[in-house]
């Protein structure tokens, strides 16, 4: 593994840009003009009133779609003849059903939507409410999803800005349309409107002075959660590395090396002792290092995808070669450290470096064609718009990074959480994941403004133009057997982009597909009721099969994939041999203090 060239040489395809050449602070950017700055600040400063999302785009979906539905009359009158019969059905429906209980709804809500679900909401006129908004809400997608000829990007778009604005308009949002709201008022006496008024008020304050909201100190970095002993064997301005103690009194030869993705904390595996990743593969006799990601501020804001490479990947394997001399590596990257380890295991392959004795991929996607729900969020427009927002401010914001993944599903995460805390008077108990995903973390400006060009909207890794040390890197390179984990409802890497790792790769796979989502399919501890997962193994000389075929075909288990990957672990890899030395006290990766370490604490 070689140093890199200071700047990921270009594709082809596409020209080298002045965001990704970028140095120096904003206000000395070369070959930039004050009108460019005006510019670039205006849209910056609108960002804070727009979501973050771009006006330039937004409009420019809605003319694609408003354009072809104009040019298309006989859609038109599709359209009302369904708004014609879903009015039919809904009149019908309130004729047919008891006055009292409304016992046979014409619509039924989406599985993932849980806002109807109490059984109060089947009384009348509730009933009528809820039925009456799931038709406005199923006749504008159709409306959004269904005209011919519009550009799929501004499809998304369309539907992803409909949906929001209806997301408001909800019965359940309000006090008086809401049952459960109107029952509790009842019950209580209201003292849940004046639990629910107080938390607002402190909620306001703390949101007018700059400060976050008051959250739940049950968990606590270091104290329950993140508590597997381990040391911290190596710092840079990047990383810290963990080394986790032994248990066993022997050890499998190759270490696990894990690659967490740096949009989030790497506790994720190392939650509450019950359930972290970190500490069951410490059990069954292997040696972890970890990466800790350093929550980046401005003075990272030009650290790019080589920098993430070379100082966090490129630096962890020389720490570890120094630590456990002489062995492969057992490699594992999750979520976006998992592209960013594919691409690495491709270049280190290239170039005749075959530290790794196998490579697990969590959630993770190397091809970004169908890249789910985040994809609103991801075109030439939009982008434009996050860098001119990340070049003010030398990174993208944890509570930008927040309010994006909540619009994915904001009837669940901000509307239902606005009722239950403010209408309800609920306080709502936290658990470790939740406090986890409580715990954000910022992005770097030309890290972020990279990643999101070259993968998501060039989609250069999967065909071949994504350039490491100045030639580009073919995953097909890849020799060391894969472990690739996909979850069910994963909406930040769904499933079927995950398994494309089969049709870009000529190597053994194991794919994995488990219940839950991008993070509680992963944390899928032994014992958690409920979990289950598909496995198969596919050879180099095996036919491919689709997605939908192989999920179809593979036999469903009960239980954890995590028995599976430390079964697979252990048939590749050698002898047992006595537990390493905690760092290497003769060299320059001696013991700097202990696990989780002092980059995961940083706010």
């Amino acid at each position: 593994m070689t140093e890199p060239t200071p700047v990921n040489t270009p594709s082809k395809r596409v020209p080298s840009a002045p965001h990704i050449v970028e140095r120096t602070h904003r206000s000395a950017k070369p070959g930039s003009s004050s009108t460019e700055h005006f510019d670039r600040l205006l849209h910056a400063w609108q960002a804070r009133f727009s979501s973050f999302i771009s006006p330039t785009a937004l409009r420019l979906a809605f003319a694609d779609w408003l354009l072809h539905l104009m040019n298309a009359p006989g859609s038109q009158a599709r359209l009302i003849e369904l708004a014609a019969r879903q009015l039919a059905s809904l009149n019908q429906t309130a004729l047919s059903t008891d006055a009292s209980t409304g016992k046979t709804p014409c619509i039924q809500p989406r599985s993932t939507d849980k806002r109807f679900s109490d059984p109060v909401w089947q009384q009348q006129p509730y009933s009528q409410m809820y039925q009456s908004f799931l038709m406005i809400e199923n006749w504008w997608h159709s409306a959004a999803t269904s005209i011919r000829g519009v550009s799929p990007e501004h499809v998304r778009m369309v539907d992803f800005t409909l949906r929001q604005l209806l997301d408001v308009m909800s019965p359940s949002n309000f006090l008086f349309t809401n049952p459960e709201v109107m029952n509790a008022i009842y019950t209580e006496g209201g003292q849940n409107l004046l639990r629910g008024m107080e938390k607002m008020a402190r909620d306001a304050m703390a949101a007018l002075s700059g400060q976050k909201p008051e959250t739940d100190k049950t968990f606590e970095v270091g104290r329950n959660i993140a508590v597997t002993p381990g040391k911290v064997v190596f710092r840079n301005d990047l990383i810290e590395l963990l080394q986790y103690e032994p248990v066993t009194e022997k050890v499998h030869a190759e270490p696990i090396f894990i690659v967490p993705a740096w949009i989030m904390k790497y506790y994720i595996l190392d939650l509450s002792p019950k359930n972290s990743l970190v500490a069951y593969l410490v059990s069954q006799g292997f040696t972890v290092f970890m990466i800790s990601w350093r929550n980046p501020d401005v003075e990272l804001r030009d650290v790019g995808m080589d920098g993430y490479r070379w100082r966090g990947i490129g630096a962890a394997l020389r720490a570890i070669g120094a630590i456990v001399p002489d062995r492969k590596i057992h490699a594992v990257g999750y979520c976006l450290g998992g592209t960013l380890l594919a691409l690495t295991a491709a270049a280190m392959t290239r170039d005749g470096d075959d530290r790794f004795k196998s490579v697990t991929l969590l959630a993770t996607q190397t091809d970004f064609t169908e890249a789910g729900e985040l994809m609103v969020f991801v075109n030439s427009a939009q982008v434009a718009y996050l860098e001119d927002v990340m070049w003010d401010q030398g990174y993208l914001d944890t509570s930008q990074m927040t309010g994006a993944f909540q619009l994915l599903n904001s009837s669940d995460l901000i509307w239902s959480h606005m009722v239950r805390q403010y209408l309800m008077g609920a306080t709502e108990r936290t658990n470790d994941l939740m406090a986890w995903n409580a715990d954000a973390t910022r992005m770097p400006y030309r890290m972020h403004s990279e990643y999101l060009r070259q993968f998501f909207l060039n989609n250069d890794l999967a065909e071949g133009r994504y350039y490491v040390d100045g030639r580009p890197v073919a995953l097909s390179d890849i020799s060391a057997p894969i472990f690739a984990v996909g979850t069910r409802t994963d909406h930040v890497a769904p499933w079927r982009s995950v398994y494309k790792i089969r049709l870009q790769t000529d190597t053994e796979i194991t794919f994995v597909l488990t219940s839950g989502g991008h993070n509680a399919g992963i944390v899928s501890e032994i014992g958690h009721p409920g979990r289950q997962y598909q496995i198969a193994t596919s050879k180099p000389q095996d036919h491919y099969i689709d997605p939908d075929r192989w999920q179809a075909s593979t036999p469903v288990q009960d239980g954890s994939w995590w028995t599976e990957w430390t079964n697979w672990l252990v048939q590749h890899s050698s002898a047992q041999v006595p537990p390493p030395p905690m760092g290497a006290s003769s060299s320059a990766y001696a013991i700097i203090g202990d696990a989780p370490g002092s980059y995961v604490l940083e706010p």
